[in-house]
């Protein structure tokens, strides 16, 4: 039962715009309704697979994020996409040492074609009126420590702006 609104064009859905609606289905066949799961606070929304190093180095700094920001009501909302079968996503999900709102693969993926995801892990914040106020700019940099600590410097920056508005 995934729906997601008409998003207008195939480009991405960058900073300053509205975020795409959607209804989706998490790992628990439970329906998630985006923006509303939010409850007009701030959301990350990351967009990541099992097998992306990138991904994994990022995790981590995400879980710290989540803790320091929960206070403020931010939800990390991680939507699996671009699964190649070799891992468990649902089990990924459960080894964070945290509970975002985890959506499932079978939906994710349109959920990343409607944000115009190119690159994982995509990463946004969407504030609480569901526009987008950070979308991660693309890196060269390896995946590991380097870029992690970029990410997350830059996720911080953003949250901070709209939860000490």
């Amino acid at each position: 039962m995934f729906a997601v609104a008409a998003v207008g064009s195939a480009f991405a859905v960058e900073q300053g715009e509205q975020a795409p609606p959607w209804k989706a289905h998490d790992f628990a066949g439970q329906t998630v309704d985006f923006p509303a799961v939010a409850q007009g606070k701030p959301a990350i929304v990351v967009f990541w697979a099992t097998w992306c190093p990138y991904c994994k180095a990022f995790m981590p700094y995400l879980k710290n994020i989540e803790a320091d920001y929960a206070k403020h009501g931010v939800k990390v909302i991680a939507v699996d996409v671009k699964e190649d079968g070799r891992g468990d996503p649902r089990a990924y999900v459960k080894g964070l040492g945290f509970t975002p709102v985890a959506i499932a693969e079978s939906d994710g993926n349109e959920i990343m074609k409607a944000y115009g995801i190119r690159y994982i892990p995509g990463l946004l914040i969407v504030d609480g009126k569901g526009e987008v106020a950070y979308r991660r700019p693309w890196s060269d940099l390896p995946a590991g420590q380097a870029v992690a600590e970029l990410w997350d410097g830059q996720v911080r920056t953003a949250l901070d702006a709209l939860v000490h508005r």
